[in-house]
């Protein structure tokens, strides 16, 4: 008898305990938060009144998914263009990738095909999205196309002339509305949304409590800006939107103005929704992978890295990167650190990733550490060889003087390591640095067609003397002093290394030191100097 009451205590003792298991067990999977979205957003804002330069600015958010959706415009089946069509196939696989990842984590995944949501009418992702009630705070005009996202924006204009339509087809093909559904490499499930519908997507975005919006699809210049649920309405109406900027096209023709390829045309219409939309982001923030890229677009690739306080880089990369990609047929990616040394998020940077895929990347940084894995970015990038060009600061880019936060990575002998060279300090301002040519490097190919000697109103840069691996070609003096390197080259491992101390942004209205640049960046990559 006492051993079955024994046995049934034991019993009850342990039920008891295997509950209160499962209940744990219960109560720390409902605490388990989700896993936030961390997205590095880019746009562009003007560093004074409306004449004032753009500047780049790169910052990193962090977005709750059951608060954020995936917006797919039109990424249909045909298209009349053949060209779009071609295009359009080429992103879907990477849409798909980016969709699977985001519904894994539990972002509301939208389609919206317009013109063709007939074709779903008993799809449950339909009368999901048709379901939802009647927003309290509908806007007025988010059942109407939005040409313009205000004024400032209508007074930009469009940068590219897509009047034509934009077909960029050798024979120009015939418009029409061939679309009869999405395209079919993009799966839709049950729990996804289909709506072309400005007022139901309205709707499913309240009835949720979803703040945040990605945008993908196309056309950039077209549907993605200005269907009812499009940038500009997210935009005007308070959602935190973003383009993803490598996940659309434009109809564009590159035999209009401005006269440059489809893919520069590309760029320019998400330059100008970063500067009057929107931010942008890249599928890396969800793939790890590096950003989509078409096929054809066959452009070498620069990566600016901007982070310093006193010579203006965050106005001067910008526009003349534009230049490269303008003239030259390059792509520019900039990326913008806090321009202040004293601000409290002056290491951070983000988006370094993009070198992953970079043909250059050129470093304008001024004593900064950089996030751990922001750094190691970097360390990748030329352990592979990739090749380099340095500006002004860039002799001192990465050493803190010891003010290294935990978490964070320096690199005080990049100077000597990896440019070559010597840096210790400079003269004080007021002197003009006269810049010639070393006498033995005057037919080096990045001093092709410069005009010298010129003049600097930078302070002269104290270099000397140099690593054996390099090889000089300008140096500069001013009055009473030994002339000092301004320009030379370098190998480290097997990257090619450019290097100037010149970056002042006087130096940057001087068209020989933009031909210096210009030389460098085509030699850095191994490619003939331009002529022009």
């Amino acid at each position: 008898m006492y051993t079955d009451k024994l046995k049934a205590g034991r019993i009850i003792l342990l039920t008891g305990l295997a509950t209160l298991i499962c209940l744990a067990d219960s109560v720390s999977a409902q605490t388990i938060l989700p896993e936030i979205l961390t997205l590095c957003t880019r746009s562009r804002v003007q560093t004074g009144g409306p004449d004032s330069a753009f500047v780049v600015v790169c910052k990193a958010v962090q977005w709750q998914p059951a608060q954020t959706a995936i917006i797919i415009c039109d990424v249909w089946d045909k298209h009349w263009c053949k060209g779009a069509a071609e295009r359009v196939t080429e992103l879907a696989p990477t849409i798909n990738e980016v969709v699977s990842i985001a519904r894994g984590k539990g972002v509301l995944i939208i389609h919206a095909p317009a013109e063709t949501i007939r074709n779903y009418e008993n799809h449950p992702a339909r009368k999901l999205a048709s379901a939802a009630p009647r927003a309290a705070n509908l806007p007025a005009d988010i059942t109407n196309w939005c040409n313009w996202k205000d004024e400032a924006e209508k007074k930009a204009g469009y940068p590219i002339d897509h009047s034509d339509g934009g077909c960029d087809c050798q024979t120009k093909c015939k418009e029409g509305s061939p679309w009869t559904k999405q395209n079919d490499l993009i799966e839709i499930r049950d729990k996804d949304a289909i709506s072309n519908n400005g007022v139901e997507i309205w709707n499913l975005l309240e009835q949720r409590k979803i703040t945040n919006v990605i945008v993908m699809g196309v056309h950039a210049n077209m549907c993605v800006l200005g269907r009812p649920f499009g940038l500009r309405n997210m935009a005007r109406f308070g959602k935190n939107v973003v383009l993803m900027r490598d996940l659309t096209d434009t109809m564009y023709n590159s035999q209009m103005s401005p006269h440059v390829n489809h893919f520069t045309g590309t760029d320019l219409i998400v330059e100008h929704i970063e500067k009057f939309v929107c931010p942008t982001i890249t599928s890396a923030c969800l793939t790890g992978k590096p950003a989509f890229r078409f096929k054809a677009d066959n452009r070498p690739r620069v990566v600016f890295i901007s982070a310093e306080n006193e010579y203006k880089a965050a106005e001067t990369l910008p526009e003349f990167a534009r230049e490269l990609q303008m003239k030259f047929g390059l792509y520019c990616e900039v990326l913008q650190g806090d321009q202040n040394i004293r601000s409290p998020d002056r290491y951070k940077i983000c988006g370094m990733e993009t070198l992953a895929a970079a043909d250059l990347a050129v470093i304008f940084v001024r004593r900064r550490a950089f996030p751990a894995q922001q750094m190691q970015y970097l360390h990748d990038y030329l352990a592979r060889g990739g090749p380099l060009v340095g500006l002004r600061t860039a002799s001192h880019a990465f050493d803190t003087r010891g003010d290294t936060p935990p978490g964070y990575a320096d690199w005080p002998r990049f100077d000597p390591e990896v440019l070559g060279g010597n840096y210790n300090s400079h003269y004080g301002d007021g002197p003009t640095t006269t810049v010639t040519a070393a006498p033995a490097s005057i037919n080096h190919p990045v001093l092709a067609g410069v005009q010298l000697p010129f003049t600097s109103i930078g302070s002269l840069y104290k270099a000397s003397p140099l690593r054996d691996t390099t090889t000089l070609l300008l140096t500069g003096a001013i009055p009473d002093k030994q002339p000092e390197p301004v320009a030379w080259t370098n190998t480290y491992n097997k990257s090619r290394v450019f290097y100037t101390s010149l970056g002042h942004p006087d130096d940057f209205k001087n068209p020989q030191f933009r031909k210096i640049l210009v030389n460098a960046i085509f030699w850095a990559i191994n490619k003939s100097v331009p002529q022009r």
